[in-house]
């Protein structure tokens, strides 16, 4: 099992729910295949932040930071949930 750390944007166009929803479908894909350590939002007001840059006409997005342990098949199948998932703007993913 090999540790790592996601950190997901997420939309906020939608509401506060949307974002705990998609918040809890990648906790609850990353329970099914290994072991969530923590899930948090990170920095401001929910995890709500500026963004450096528009990303789909958006300035804001919900950050949030979950470290887990699993096998090295995980990442490559979250990722590629992550790309067919409305509502998810960015996913950086390092092994710790």
């Amino acid at each position: 099992m090999n540790k790592y750390e996601s950190m997901f944007v997420f939309s906020v166009a939608k509401g506060e729910e949307a974002v705990t929803a998609l918040s809890e479908k990648f906790q609850a894909l990353i329970n099914a295949n290994g072991t969530l350590v923590s899930a948090e939002p990170f920095g401001g007001m929910n995890g709500v932040r500026t963004l450096a840059y528009e990303i789909n006409d958006e300035t804001q997005g919900a950050y949030v930071l979950m470290n887990y342990e699993a096998n090295a098949a995980l990442p490559a199948e979250r990722e590629r949930v992550a790309g067919i998932t409305d509502g998810v703007r960015r996913v950086l993913t390092i092994r710790k």
